[in-house]
């Protein structure tokens, strides 16, 4: 026999090039649902209409059978199947087609389309969602006008829950039955589809918009969950407010209904008029939410929200448009949540992201364009790229012509493109028209993949400054040649003596080279560079230790100020990571590390937010990426030995520092959110450089704790130490937490990502643990991710953190791909790592790759990243 033949045929590539308009368009939707929990039968007529040659109409499906077809009322012949999807051949321009299907949502442990969760139905449509629950062009280019009937079981399902506005309610058909029926008058793509039915109760509150139109709010949980939302919804009332202020956007509905989902993929969607979201960003209190989690809710609640016109009243034309809504969505919540609290730390915390994500992906084998130009399946485009990166080149727009301009630009974008699927190209022309300005060559952020680097060189002579710059796009698989970009950045030229500047100046870097002149300096100045981070670039610059100093105590710009202490940092560890340093070299750089520590530790002007961030190291993923090739356990142990050198010499400063913050008490308020930021800060060195005395403290932090945000960054520091006291708090927080899911993560989740020697030999026992489930994404995030992203788990010398993250993959992608997918991501980055794990992480992507039966999301990372 010819083994070909045993050979599954190779993932379809789509190609952006071939894009082609819908063959038939779908103005309106009918769905009737009969809800049960193991069978639900899904009626849907579509009336159709021709929008080009073709009397075939394709309606996609994954997993679904007809049981009916009918065309105009009457039952039909003329269909057939082709692989998943339904054909069915129509004579003239106009039709209705009706199609019925079961589905059991029990079974659906994808969480893609209609499935239980906890006794609750739910849907989750994007990208390609919509297909497992009924027949339909698939495509967010086909948008339709919804109206929903749903029918089920009232002690099962007492609230019936969808898009738009709810027209009827009543009882029947039968006895125990109700019945509700919803209309979405706005056209929508099918990936906005949304139903929700099951036993919950609403956190109900108002708002009144600009037009004076009052819009009925709610937020259904489980009962119980009530006083977990309040802040959710606050959040999103702000965000309505900010919207009106800031876009001019108003919410267009009666009703904004969102639902908290302990099962699901993704963080929250963004469906109209009904949002699902993840419980993790919906639920919040002092005793279960640390401030991280407070403002994770506030960004995605808004992020969401702000969907309703940049995702939902102008879509993506097709997938590859990706970008279009979510870049620009991110960039909206970002905007928003620098007004709601400190925008200097919400900039660095973006940045860090950003870094921590992106910057390893545009330096991998799956790097991508964020508007890319091919994928095999759509769900592996949720990228850092697309979504942090996609911000970020909006923000450069911004940038570029400020926020006026800018404000005028998207008005014509909104203007001009509501109601319809829109293209990143029409995004950025609308830009251009609005705020007049040339973005010709600005579009290549587009086209081109790679995260640029920029060489900076500052000379003086003759009381002038010259700024030399230089740039270089590195090659990224598919593009070996690129082209300059545009780079906007913002700089500030300070005298050295006075410690004050003349003013912070844009330039534009759009040539492979250029200089830039600065009469006026009797004195060489210190350059400040990139400020408020004003381009996803890398920056080397030529610029002393000595002017580092100087920057991180003198920037007026908090970012500049952040970043000369992490370069700082970098350039020791890197030196030590080169083994080239002297003892006395050695001593030298950690001293002026510790003395610039000592400054933030010690400078009352600063506020405690700022100081916590300041306090942070550069991580060691960062790091790695400053390398040709890592030696992970080089880098943590040079790293750590910098904490224990801070934690040591600064004892003193760190303790009064703790105990100061202890005094602060419990508030959201920024003064309070600082302090007990600065107490893990402080605990995390003192951890490194005086453990006993770091595991006193955190104990007794632990015991003290009227917070979840002190209580878990005592546990944090704890679960990292060899001591008793380690086991005996992880079993008290187990114990206080039992049953809250939320919580249960965070517990998984320290243990996984903790500095403990045996960190690994944890992780395997968790896996093990009666809490622990394959079935619930958040529940396996928290463990495996957790570690995936922990170098001592990951990247211990046998390759077993490889192997188990390989046994996850194999196991986890016939339950649930998409999760299964998102941890191929730490295996490929094989060819950044030293020779002997290099060989361990390839024969993993090996063995998942000669998986039998892997799903399409799976074999396109692994088979990518393989190269």
């Amino acid at each position: 026999m010819d083994a070909s033949l045993n050979t599954p045929p190779a993932p379809t590539v789509i190609q952006r090039a071939d894009y082609q308009p819908p063959a038939w368009l779908v103005p309106e939707v009918t769905l009737a649902f009969d809800l049960g929990t193991e069978q639900t039968k899904v009626v849907a007529a579509l009336k159709v209409q021709r929008n080009g040659q073709s009397q075939t109409l394709r309606l996609n499906g994954d997993g679904i059978t007809p049981e009916a077809v009918l065309v105009d009322g009457q039952p039909t012949n003329d269909w057939r199947m082709d692989g998943a999807d339904l054909l069915v051949e129509l004579p003239g321009d106009a039709h209705e087609v009706s199609i019925t299907t079961a589905i059991n949502p029990a079974a659906n442990t994808q969480l893609m389309g209609l499935y239980a969760s906890n006794g609750m139905l739910c849907t989750q449509c994007e990208a390609e969602g919509f297909r497992r629950i009924t027949f339909f062009p698939d495509r967010p280019d086909v948008l339709s006008v919804y109206t929903v009937h749903m029918q089920g079981s009232k002690d099962l399902f007492p609230v019936l829950l969808s898009n738009g506005n709810c027209t009827q309610q009543g009882e029947g058909p039968g006895e125990g039955v109700h019945n509700a029926t919803w209309h979405d008058p706005w056209p929508k793509p099918s990936y906005l589809f949304a139903l929700v039915a099951g036993d919950l109760v609403a956190n109900q509150d108002t708002f009144t918009t600009m037009s004076g139109r009052k819009v009925d709010l709610g937020i259904w949980v489980r009962e119980g969950d009530q006083d977990r939302t309040h802040h959710a919804m606050q959040a999103l009332k702000d965000s309505m407010e900010w919207d009106e202020e800031t876009f001019g956007r108003e919410y267009d509905l009666d009703l904004f209904n969102i639902v908290a989902v302990s099962d699901f993929n993704m963080g929250a969607m963004e469906n109209k008029g009904l949002n699902v979201f993840n419980t993790r960003y919906i639920l919040a209190d002092a005793e279960t939410a640390t401030d991280l989690d407070y403002d994770g809710i506030e960004g995605v609640v808004a992020h969401e929200y702000f969907h309703n016109w940049s995702g939902n009243r102008i879509t993506c034309r097709d997938w590859f448009q990706l970008s279009l809504k979510e870049g620009f969505t991110v960039l909206r919540d970002q905007l928003f949540s620098q007004d709601m609290g400190s925008a200097a730390v919400k900039r660095i915390e973006d940045v860090r992201v950003l870094r921590a994500a992106q910057f390893p992906e545009d330096s991998g084998p799956l790097a991508h364009p964020i508007r890319p130009d091919s994928y095999q399946e759509i769900s592996n485009f949720y990228t850092a790229t697309v979504y942090n990166k996609g911000a970020e080149v909006i923000r450069m727009m911004r940038t570029l012509v400020g926020p006026e301009r800018f404000r005028a630009g998207t008005d014509l974008y909104f203007d001009r493109h509501d109601g319809e699927a829109a293209t990143c190209e029409d995004f950025v022309k609308a830009i251009e028209d609005g705020a007049g300005i040339d973005l010709g060559q600005f579009r290549l952020w587009y086209s081109q993949a790679g995260t640029p680097r920029v060489t900076a060189r500052l000379d003086h002579a003759d009381g002038v400054a010259t700024l030399t710059l230089a740039q270089s796009v590195p090659p990224t698989p598919g593009q070996g040649e690129k082209q300059p970009m545009v780079i906007p950045l913002r700089i500030a030229l300070f005298d050295p003596a006075s410690g004050t500047h003349q003013g912070e100046q844009l330039i534009v870097l759009d040539r492979a080279e250029m200089q830039f002149a600065f009469p006026g300096f009797a004195r060489r100045p210190v350059l400040s560079l990139g400020r408020g981070f004003s381009a996803p670039v890398a920056i080397d610059a030529e610029i002393s230790d000595e002017d580092l100093v100087f920057l991180a105590a003198h920037d007026d710009d908090p970012f500049a100020r952040y970043e000369a202490l992490q370069q700082l940092i970098v350039k020791h560890l890197l030196a030590v990571l080169d083994g080239a340093l002297t003892d006395a070299a050695l001593e030298a750089g950690r001293g002026a590390i510790a003395a610039a520590f000592a400054a933030v530790v010690g400078d009352r002007a600063l506020d405690d937010l700022m100081r916590g961030e300041l306090m942070i190291l550069p991580g060691e993923g960062y790091l790695a990426d400053q390398l040709l090739v890592a030696d992970p356990g080089a880098i943590r142990k040079a790293r750590e030995g910098l904490k224990a050198y801070l934690g040591r010499s600064l004892e003193a400063g760190l303790l009064a520092l703790h105990d100061r913050a202890s005094a602060v008490p419990y508030a959201l308020s920024a003064e309070a959110r600082g302090a007990r930021k600065v107490k893990t800060q402080a605990l995390a060195l003192l951890a490194a450089g005086v453990p006993q005395r770091a595991a006193d403290l955190a104990a007794a932090q632990f015991d003290a704790a009227d917070n979840m945000t002190d209580r878990q960054g005592a546990l944090m520091v704890l679960a990292g130490l060899e001591t008793p006291l380690r086991q005996e708090k992880l079993a008290a927080f187990l114990a206080r937490h039992a049953g809250d899911p939320l919580v249960i993560d965070k517990w998984f989740s320290l243990q996984a990502g903790s500095l403990h020697p045996q960190a690994l030999d944890h992780v395997k026992a968790l896996a093990g643990h009666p809490d622990f489930t394959m079935t619930n994404p958040n529940r396996v995030r928290a463990l495996y991710m957790a570690a995936a992203v922990n170098p001592g788990v990951f990247h211990v010398a046998s390759g077993e953190g490889y192997r188990m993250i390989g046994e996850l993959v194999r196991a986890l992608d016939p339950i649930n791909p998409q999760t299964a997918a998102r941890f191929i991501a730490p295996l490929g980055r094989w060819r950044r790592i030293e020779p002997l794990r290099a060989a361990l992480m390839k024969a993993e992507l090996e063995r998942i790759v000669a998986q039998p039966g892997l799903s399409k999301d799976t074999f396109e990372q692994a088979s990518k990243s393989l190269g």
